[in-house]
């Protein structure tokens, strides 16, 4: 690193990655790289799935075909890059380590967004069904995603501006596998305040606001479910959350454990492995969570592999 006071003056970051015992960088290697193919797989195979399957252009498939191209945008910001650090020392230039927090930053606030809005179209569907057409046309499944995207793209720059007004001149090496607002934090030697301050503000609202919404929509859809008093379709109706429960549970469990802590203080081997959950295991999960169970994505899978055999 070149000495000096500011910022301008870092030309590189060392990121030290998952882990620094040597028995530990191969296996680890394999084993992430394995889940990364079956991230870009899964995501790009049901992305495409949904683009091809007319009866699959639902609000609900709307939202899920925009996860599928959020995690396999913000998963590929994060894993190529980790997975250097278990076969060499792992180098990102500065202006690289500023690129990929807002990446990172956009593409997590922005899945934060869909995910909300999923739990909208299940709000809907379930306890508005005759009014779902109207409640959940096109241009309004447009305008969240645009919204969510806005966002994201608002949330990425308010981090990355302050944390570009920032001089690291203690240390160069990120004590993690990724450029995150923490570590980075950590290694600065001017105030931090006003970026703990946007820390609070965005990320409360794209975690606070979202949960608060996620979970008031499922409150009403659990009484509007106890209301039905036939067994087969209370099933059906929990069934069509299930999915979207588990994968709310594993993205805001994991990011809120990081981000609501009392003061930035670093990364631990503990935080680590949390926001392994939300940027790597979370985009490899959510198109398995969405599709095992899920009849119409299978009898679209079936329709599409038969057409293709046939032609």
């Amino acid at each position: 690193m070149a000495s000096g006071n500011g910022s301008s003056l870092v030309t590189e970051f060392v990121l030290l990655g998952l882990t620094q015992q040597p028995e530990l960088q191969l296996p680890l290697f394999f084993l992430f790289l394995g889940i990364y193919v079956v991230s870009m797989l899964g995501n790009l195979g049901l992305f495409i799935l949904i683009y091809l399957n007319p009866h699959l252009h639902t609000p609900m498939y709307y939202f899920l075909f925009n996860l599928s191209f959020t995690d396999l945008c913000y998963s590929s910001v994060i894993t190529p890059k980790m997975m250097m650090s278990f076969v060499k020392q792992n180098i990102i230039s500065y202006a690289g380590c500023m690129a990929q927090l807002f990446f990172f930053a956009f593409f997590v606030i922005d899945e934060c967004c869909i995910l909300t809005s999923m739990a909208y179209d299940r709000y809907v569907a379930i306890c508005k069904p005759l009014l779902y057409r109207v409640t959940m046309s096109y241009q309004v499944c447009l305008m969240l995603m645009v919204g969510g995207y806005v966002i994201g793209f608002t949330g990425g720059m308010a981090h990355t501006g302050c944390m570009l007004r920032l001089s690291f001149c203690n240390s160069n090496v990120i004590n993690h596998y990724m450029c995150d607002i923490p570590p980075l934090l950590q290694l600065s030697c001017t105030s931090t305040a006003i970026n703990e301050l946007v820390v609070f503000i965005v990320v409360g609202v794209s975690i606070i606001v979202p949960s608060l919404t996620i979970f008031i929509s499922y409150t009403l859809i659990l009484f509007s479910i106890l209301r039905i008093h036939s067994t087969k379709g209370r099933s059906k109706a929990f069934s069509t959350c299930s999915s979207h429960v588990i994968a709310v549970s594993l993205f805001f469990g994991s990011s809120a454990f990081i981000y609501f802590k009392s003061s930035p203080s670093g990364s631990k081997d503990e935080d680590k492995i949390s926001t392994v959950f939300y940027t790597i295991v979370g985009p490899m999960m959510n198109p398995f969570i969405y599709s095992l169970r899920n009849k119409d994505v299978q009898v679209a899978l079936q329709k599409t592999l038969k057409k293709r055999v046939l032609a």
